[in-house]
């Protein structure tokens, strides 16, 4: 009897950032998770709510599903800086990518940096800087604990801007 063996399955991304870079889905999308990363919203979800205040991944569209961008609020093709009126919260919550790389939050293979990480992860790849991103993920909930200490429930005007950062982080923050 002949073994079944899975197919291999290899995303080549060539988009403004990065040229020829591949990677291998291991997992099916969505699915099989690190049991301690809970993301609250997918990234299509993230998008269409509006964040990074609309330029993020709008040269990337080959690599992920197009149904993430059937709803994605972004920019207007060709402008590349962030415009807040986008973002869920109608607020600037985001640091440049130059002071990302700064503090070395930037892990080469993902040059657009966390989220960009979660999209992948989300598709199924899976790599070594996981266990690093799934902490920074954790880390963010102590925004979440100063939200709730500080406004009421669907306040939406209070800590906007931290709402928005906590958006960024799939994170809903729209039900604190």
């Amino acid at each position: 009897m002949k073994k079944k063996t899975k197919k291999k399955n290899f995303v080549v991304v060539n988009d403004r950032m990065q040229k020829g870079y591949r990677y291998e889905l291991l997992e099916s999308a969505g699915k099989n998770f690190d049991p301690r990363f809970k993301p609250e919203l997918t990234p299509a979800k993230m998008l269409e709510l509006g964040v990074f205040g609309g330029v993020y991944l709008r040269d990337c569209q080959k690599e992920f599903p197009k149904s993430w961008f059937l709803k994605a609020k972004f920019q207007k093709p060709g402008t590349f800086k962030r415009e807040p009126k986008i973002n869920f919260f109608k607020v600037n919550a985001s640091q440049s990518l130059k002071e990302w790389k700064r503090k070395g939050w930037i892990y080469k293979e993902d040059p657009r940096g966390w989220f960009q990480w979660y999209c992948r992860y989300y598709m199924g790849r899976r790599c070594k800087d996981d266990e690093r991103q799934i902490k920074r993920w954790l880390a963010i909930r102590r925004h979440i604990a100063q939200i709730k200490k500080n406004c009421f429930p669907g306040q939406f005007s209070c800590h906007s801007k931290q709402r928005q950062a906590v958006l960024h982080w799939a994170y809903d923050s729209r039900k604190i």
